[in-house]
């Protein structure tokens, strides 16, 4: 926890009636991952929402309310500290940390004596992001057992969240805070019964109202505490759901995926509860529910803080500052910052925009053509804040890369410019963003060549974007046409110059198609731009064990776990080696510890495996290759060799699927000759 001057926040004003400030209450901070401010009934949404309206209903409903952050991990982390993202330094899902020196709501909380926990719904929260501090529980989703569709294990369904989160209320004996975080109507949109029904031709309202139904036990067990809870309920972002063109979220700053719901409510212990609440329309923040909590709670709060306390909003200004970073931090284009000022609010890009939310609260309108003296004063404002551009990207471990993408979020960085013109303002590239994101639900549905035209237009449509280029290649290496994959990435560094990203996945294809020479050529220059780029000495380690030459592989390896001991999957490429090398007792100890760093390691189990039957274990054999296959049904060596032996040891009823597996879905230009052995045997 941060050192800081410490203030004891007193408040001066009776309040809204019917908060008590007592010590010995509880607080449960409830956070809806890409729920609009329209989206809950009482809100006049669409959608049944009777557990959040009966809250709204006891308590206080704000309906002028604003994140600062479009996407999932930045705008928690605001929640938590108080803070701008540009002060607390997380500006997009990959490749950023909340750092230890920052101060979280829930070590002000444990500091005070309550016990604390967390249990969230998705992987862009994963405690490896830092939101953890504080927390004596933090449920998340890494420790869940892998189901066989790819990268499932990135969420689970709120009834999940909520069972964990009530089991642990259940047993807390003194004052608690807990955070419980639900992913549920993020897309894709897949409500389960009977809500699917329900909602057939609205999905993603079909999400909203399961989330409400399955928040209902977690706000029962709050009003029947002994001891009065105060809640908020609020979300990290909307949805564009078309909107200006956006789909989901995370490229543009409107209303419909900046304005978030926001309820305060007291309930359970002897509160008397209000049966038709209070509806407030001053501007209010996320930056404020810290300040609120500390002010019920009697909590020591650091100074410089910008947010104040809900229980005293009137009509003092709260001017909000907001941003969107990742189509700046991912894809190259323009970064968006902006700021709200009453109604009105200024959008910083080369296309300035101007908006009066009281008589356009759906941004049809542009006024910053036509009132240019009020948008010097906003972009002066703005600028006052030295609201700086992101710092340097932490590198993402491949897997954390593959499931954020599974989600939707992107991972990786492109170049930053000097200057961004009107061709990089995101207003002029959404047709950009509507053609990616067909590309994965193209993918995701296994239509391969439509995915690849997807990706094909984007790259004639915007020749710069890395990403398009990574995406292409991958889709086609994943597909057989390594060459293709090859090509294409030689075209990305053709078209851009140097980018490390694209390097090192041309130097990984072209190890693994033998050309272990440009490989290594290659990724040694990147390795000597990049020292510490784990994905590119790994990537090295490979070539170089392609080569033949495994001492030298074993010492990129070596390094890297030098650095980093729980990299997974530096220990399975060393595991690798040792194999190489007939060190089966270092194989087995480098395949044990990554399993140990990474449960969910594919690879591990598949080199366990071969280790176990060069040992003479064939069964055991046969069991970690099956565990390989369950968790990665891509790792064709594993399916392989456990099809493979399976046949050998007579057990032909269990060798077929595998066999037929293998030889439907493993792509030709690496495995050709064993489809071919595992096709005879078919026939």
């Amino acid at each position: 926890m941060a050192l800081a001057a410490w203030i004891w926040l007193r408040s001066q004003s009776p309040g809204i009636p019917g908060f008590t400030r007592e010590a010995g209450q509880n607080f449960l901070i409830v956070t809806i991952d890409t729920l609009r401010e329209d989206g809950l009934g009482i809100y006049g949404g669409r959608v049944a929402t009777p557990n959040l309206d009966a809250l709204a209903r006891d308590g206080i409903r704000f309906t002028f309310a604003h994140a600062h952050a479009v996407v999932t991990l930045p705008s928690h982390a605001s929640i938590m500290t108080g803070r701008y993202p540009y002060q607390h330094g997380v500006r997009d899902n990959a490749g950023f940390r909340l750092d230890d020196s920052e101060v979280t709501l829930a070590e002000l909380a444990k500091d005070k004596g309550f016990a604390t926990g967390a249990f969230v719904g998705a992987f862009p929260v994963d405690r490896r992001f830092g939101l953890a501090q504080g927390f004596d529980v933090y449920d998340d989703v890494g420790g869940r057992d892998v189901v066989q569709d790819d990268f499932a294990f990135s969420e689970r369904r709120a009834e999940e969240v909520v069972a964990r989160a009530r089991q642990w209320v259940e047993q807390q004996q003194g004052a608690w805070l807990a955070w419980v975080h639900v992913f549920d109507p993020h897309s894709s949109y897949d409500p389960p019964a009977p809500f699917d029904s329900r909602y057939r031709e609205d999905p993603y309202a079909g999400e909203v109202a399961y989330v409400d139904y399955a928040l209902g036990p977690l706000l029962d067990l709050a009003r029947q505490s002994s001891r009065p809870t105060t809640i908020v309920v609020t979300a990290d972002h909307g949805e564009g759901l078309g909107d200006h063109g956006e789909a989901t979220h995370g490229i543009f700053a409107y209303e419909s995926t900046l304005r978030v719901p926001l309820i305060l409510a007291q309930v359970g212990g002897g509160v008397s509860t209000r049966t038709d609440g209070v509806v407030s329309d001053v501007p209010v923040r996320h930056i404020d529910i810290l300040p609120t909590i500390s002010d019920l709670a009697g909590l020591a709060l650091p100074g410089g803080l910008q947010g104040r306390t809900l229980l005293t909003a009137g009509d003092e200004p709260r001017p909000s500052y907001f941003e969107a970073m990742t189509a700046m931090l991912k894809r190259g284009w323009a970064p968006l910052r902006g700021v709200i000022d009453g109604r009105e609010k200024y959008i910083d890009l080369p296309i300035e925009e101007l908006y009066d939310l009281e008589a356009d609260p759906r941004e049809a309108q542009n006024l910053a053509r036509g009132t240019d003296g009020r948008v010097r004063e906003l972009a002066a404002r703005l600028e006052s804040l030295n609201a700086r551009l992101p710092g340097e990207q932490t590198e993402e471990t491949r897997e954390a890369r593959a499931r954020l993408e599974s989600l939707g979020y992107l991972s990786g960085s492109a170049p930053r410019k000097a200057q961004y013109r009107e061709q990089d303002d995101p207003k002029r590239l959404i047709d950009v963003d509507r053609l990616m994101i067909r590309g994965i639900e193209l993918h995701r549905a296994r239509q391969v060549p439509q995915a690849i035209e997807a990706y094909r237009q984007v790259i004639a449509r915007r020749p710069d974007m890395g990403l398009a280029y990574r995406r292409l290649a991958f889709i086609q290496w994943e597909n057989g046409a390594t060459s293709d994959a090859i090509a294409t990435l030689r075209q990305a560094l053709e078209k851009n110059g140097p980018d490390i990203e694209i390097e090192v996945r041309l130097g990984t294809y072209l190890a693994e198609t033998g050309a272990a020479g440009e490989s290594i050529s290659i990724l040694e220059r990147v390795v000597k731009a990049d020292p510490g780029n784990a994905e590119a000495l790994n990537a090295l380690g490979i070539a170089y064990a392609r080569a033949g030459r495994a001492p030298d592989a074993r010492a990129v390896f070596e390094r890297i776990l030098k650095s980093n001991p729980r990299d997974a999957y530096a220990s399975e490429n060393l595991g690798t080696i040792y194999l190489q090398l007939d060190d089966l007792s270092g194989a087995r100890d480098a395949f044990t510890r990554a399993a140990a760093n990474d449960p969910r390691s594919s690879r591990a189990q598949a080199g366990l495996g071969v280790v176990a039957l060069q040992t003479g274990q064939p069964d055991a054999a046969i069991e970690y290759w099956r565990r390989a296959v369950e968790l990665d049904r891509t790792n064709y060596d594993a399916l392989f060799n456990l099809a493979t032996e399976l046949v050998n040891a007579g057990r032909m009823s269990e060798a077929r699927p595998y066999v037929d597996q293998f030889v439907r879905t493993a792509p030709r230009a690496l495995y050709g000759r064993e489809i071919d052995r595992l096709a005879g045997l078919l026939r």
